[in-house]
């Protein structure tokens, strides 16, 4: 039977434990952080012995390299993947000289002075979304609807990266669609295998909530997604060229466009998903190999 390490969330671990298994992959979670490991001891490291390939890439990349070392495997997804989604900036860039719709963005590299501020935020129409560059689960994310709280907002972000160890001292902005729906598309090996809407509750939307992460309190609904959206997506696996991947979509009256993706998405309950999806994860595991 092929062992498969899984250095993921608990939540997607114990979702595809039972299904892999029944599919000839034992799966078996690593932990890569929040831990002391005795690099030099190996018994202290003989837990990464034996696996065959690794699920996925971890997300700190510093303790990553460490279980890339160890477990000496190849990755669904692997170190590259996780940096090109991880980088928002990159994504859209690669994605609009594809000719793949996106959002109108700015990329600000810190520092900047105020005046180069001043006319990025001029190119929109406010109020302008303001996003951490590698952030997940819409952490940091604000929305400004007139310069001078734009401003603020820019000013705070110095104070982050005025501290010399933060990584990565940029931030976009983007244009805001109002009433959009929000789309997480789920692609295996490039191909679509399912989706879900997410939707923020109607007191939270009517107390004046706007960001519909599921970790900020949206809830994810299956849906049976056009096949224009579908394509959509899968040109964007294609463009990327990462085989497990998550696209964010956000949908208007007049247009779509690819706002984020996530190398490293969360799995949902099965319902969710095209019947056969985990044949088709199983069987992305066994290329990788």
């Amino acid at each position: 039977m092929l062992r498969l390490a899984v250095a993921t969330e608990a939540e997607t671990y114990e979702r595809i434990r039972d299904p892999l298994e029944e599919r000839g992959i034992a799966v078996h979670a690593v932990a890569t952080s929040e831990r002391t490991l005795a690099l030099t001891d190996a018994d202290a490291t003989a837990e990464f012995d034996d696996f065959d390939a690794g699920f996925v890439y971890p997300p700190r990349i510093m303790e990553g390299g460490v279980a890339d070392a160890m477990l000496d495997v190849p990755w669904v997804n692997d170190r590259e993947a996780i940096l090109t989604s991880r980088n928002k900036a990159d994504v859209i860039a690669r994605l609009d000289r594809a000719g793949v719709p996106v959002p109108e963005t700015v990329a600000v590299s810190n520092p900047v002075d105020r005046a180069d501020l001043v006319a990025a935020f001029e190119r929109f129409d406010p109020p302008v979304v303001v996003k951490p560059n590698s952030a997940t689960r819409g952490v940091g994310v604000a929305k400004a609807a007139d310069l001078d709280s734009f401003l603020g907002i820019a000013d705070y972000l110095d104070l982050v990266h005025d501290y010399r160890a933060t990584g990565d001292q940029s931030f976009l902005l983007q244009e805001y669609l109002p009433d959009a729906r929000d789309y997480r598309v789920m692609l295996v090996d490039g191909e679509y295998v399912g989706a879900v809407e997410r939707r923020l509750p109607e007191d939270a939307l009517e107390s004046g909530q706007w960001k519909h992460n599921v970790h900020r309190g949206a809830e994810a609904t299956g849906v049976d997604l056009p096949v224009e959206l579908r394509e959509l997506a899968e040109r964007v696996a294609e463009t990327l060229d990462i085989p497990w991947l998550g696209v964010d979509l956000l949908v208007t009256d007049d247009r779509a466009v690819v706002t984020e993706t996530n190398a490293r998405p969360t799995v949902d309950s099965a319902t969710k998903y095209e019947p056969g999806f985990f044949d088709d994860l199983a069987a992305l595991i066994r290329e990788t190999v």
